[in-house]
């Protein structure tokens, strides 16, 4: 039998999360095709991974890939984001016509995705920006998948992607289109963002329990599967609480062998970068990659720890080896303070998104962003059918803090909260996250902060002007502060 234009869709790149996608496809019935740059890759997948699949076509030239897809052809591309991206894109329009599509699967920055979009629509081609996320058992399983680009490739994309991806457990798929150019790899890259908050939130909770409270891993073991029964279920609760139960080979945990500086590719930065440029405070998040950085000086900070003294001003309590004695109100008022941060971090995200969809133009729909992350993805937790609720229920909503359900968890944990940042303090044990999250919600509730001393020190060295508050909101005043300083001043604008 031939293979000419009998594949439902083609995927190029055959590392963990393409190949994952592939026999995911297949399983759903679809008919793939499949290429990589290095072409053994290809028949070492056919004959391992795919072995037996008789959906999973194998081709060894672009030419031949190409010549295998139904019209009109949708390639996936599964490659390294950046240049690659586009060496693909380049590679494949000669075999290409109008009205085909070419998704990019990968972590492409959104800049990238809004270029391709727009370049790829002048030559006819539909481009689709798709954010996957749930790792390798995601893509095998069901992943939640973010697709943006070109609106007219979803009607083509729909079926495949619908099937293959998560979906809750009211059937609804984990997966619906985002918006234009690069929307769907823009909330992807606030998806990663908040997932880097999360993870450090975890890691935080983790050192409180093990250095301030000397708790063993089995006892914290027994507390993170305690905790993933409640409001904190999620995905990343749950893998931190089997992460602690694994034992290396001389029985003792395996965590305390791996070395305390953590990686990052660079998603949670693009976050924190368009949080500035767009003016919106992700306080916790920025914190999150921060943290990342400061692992990576690890030979500094263990210098440090010889000058300015390790282990907290305490002396540090415990290193999770020895069996403490567990402070039950202590670990009650850390699940709070989690849940409240846990809370801010994804309020702050979607402040971002909001703040984007003005910038970009895009229009789009919190709850179903929220409902995509509900089921396949690493931020996967309960607490998102509550947001998707809340933006259910007022589709304008400002903030997620303002929506009553938000709001109450917050004030009613918040003694909790700050009980914990201080017994960190007290400590010397360092919550970056935790802190700043609480710091945030003080500060968005306040409704006169100490910034009109800031302002009035612009206006004083830079003639920066100022608002009054007895009069109306873009009238801007200066004052000669010296009284030697004259009456020009600066013009007014905000970065």
């Amino acid at each position: 039998m031939s293979n000419k234009e009998t594949a439902d869709i083609g995927l190029i790149g055959l590392a963990v999360m393409g190949q994952n996608l592939v026999l995911n496809m297949a399983d759903h019935g679809f008919t793939v095709a499949v290429f990589n740059r290095t072409v053994s890759k290809v028949d070492d997948f056919l004959a391992d991974a795919a072995k037996g699949f008789d959906k999973v076509v194998g081709t060894h030239s672009l030419e031949e890939f190409v010549g295998t897809l139904k019209r009109p052809r949708k390639v996936m591309l599964m490659v390294k984001a950046g240049s690659v991206v586009d060496d693909f894109i380049g590679l494949l329009l000669p075999h290409m016509q109008a009205g085909d599509v070419i998704i990019d699967g990968g972590n492409s920055h959104f800049p990238d995705s809004n270029r391709r979009s727009k370049a790829l629509a002048e030559k006819g081609i539909l481009f689709v920006g798709a954010g996957v996320s749930g790792g390798e058992e995601g893509a095998r399983r069901g992943p939640s998948i973010m697709p943006g680009g070109d609106s007219r490739a979803w009607p083509l994309v729909k079926p495949i992607f619908q099937s293959i991806a998560s979906h809750t457990e009211s059937g609804e798929a984990c997966c619906d289109w985002v918006g234009n150019d690069g929307a769907g790899h823009y909330v992807k890259m606030v998806h990663n963002g908040i997932e880097y908050g999360d993870m450090q939130l975890i890691t935080e909770a983790y050192a409180l329990l093990k250095n301030g409270l000397g708790l063993n891993h089995d006892q914290m073991h027994e507390i993170f599967d305690t905790w993933n029964k409640g409001p904190l279920d999620s995905y990343l609760i749950e893998i931190s609480r089997d992460i602690l139960a694994v034992k290396d080979t001389d029985g003792s945990p395996l965590v305390e062998k791996i070395l305390d500086t953590a990686g990052q590719k660079g998603t949670g930065k693009w976050t924190g970068i368009s949080a500035m440029d767009l003016g919106m405070p992700l306080t916790l998040i920025g914190e999150a990659v921060f943290a990342r950085c400061l692992s990576a000086l690890k030979e500094e900070r263990v210098k440090a720890s010889k000058v300015l003294g390790g282990g907290g001003a305490a002396g540090g309590a415990g290193a999770g080896s020895k069996t403490g004695n567990i402070d039950d109100s202590l670990v009650a008022d850390l699940e709070k303070a989690l849940l409240a941060s846990k809370i801010v971090s994804y309020a702050q995200g979607f402040m971002l998104m909001t703040e984007a969809a003005k910038e970009y133009g895009w229009k789009l729909n919190y709850g179903g962003i929220a409902l995509m992350w509900r089921g396949g993805c690493i931020i996967r937790s309960a607490f998102l059918g509550e947001i998707k609720e809340a933006y259910d229920k007022n589709p304008g909503l400002e903030n997620l803090l303002l929506d009553p359900y938000f709001a109450n968890i917050l004030l009613e944990g918040q003694e909790a909260w700050r009980r914990v940042v201080v017994y960190a303090v007290q400590q010397g044990i360092p919550t970056p996250t935790i802190s700043a999250a609480l710091s945030f919600f003080d500060g968005y509730r306040t409704a006169v902060l100490p910034a009109n001393l800031l302002q009035a020190q612009r206006d004083y060295f830079g003639a920066h002007t100022f608002e009054r508050v007895d009069q109306p909101r873009g009238k801007f005043f200066h004052h000669n502060w010296t009284g030697t300083g004259g009456n020009v001043s600066s013009s007014t604008y905000n970065v």
